[in-house]
């Protein structure tokens, strides 16, 4: 199972143990699933993780490192434009096509769930995609 894990699910399995997000990582550590990521999502990592949650820049460079470990990286071929309030959500479905993801797992109400597919892509929260394991 092919699966890309938006930005706000890979902090929150990242900050919180035990949590839905980090079940969903944990999948992927135990090699039941695929992980894919973008460059922009690793940057969108770092970012967010040395500027919102303060990590210092060996925190952050070990976190991201894992993740980087873990997932395969791709690059998006076409640009998308369906969500035209955060144009960083487009690149998060970039991936997700890009990697022809199964799942694009995300904790985004606003913007990516009410979408809930691209192509063949499902867009689910984590506690929905656990529940599909």
């Amino acid at each position: 199972m092919r699966l890309v894990l938006d930005t706000n699910v890979l902090l929150s399995a990242l900050a919180f143990p035990g949590s839905k997000p980090d079940h969903v990582l944990q999948s992927v550590r135990r090699g039941e699933v695929e992980l894919f990521v973008s460059s922009f999502i690793l940057a969108e990592l770092e970012r967010i993780l040395r500027d919102t949650f303060r990590f210092t820049k060996q925190q952050t460079d070990e976190r991201v490192a894992v993740i980087r470990r873990m997932a395969t990286l791709v690059k998006s071929k076409e640009r998308i434009a369906l969500v035209a309030d955060k144009d960083d959500d487009n690149r998060i479905l970039e991936c997700a096509v890009a990697a022809r993801a199964d799942y694009l797992v995300t904790g985004d109400k606003q913007h990516l769930l009410p979408l809930q597919s691209i192509g063949s892509t499902q867009i689910v929260t984590p506690a929905a995609f656990l529940e599909l394991l």
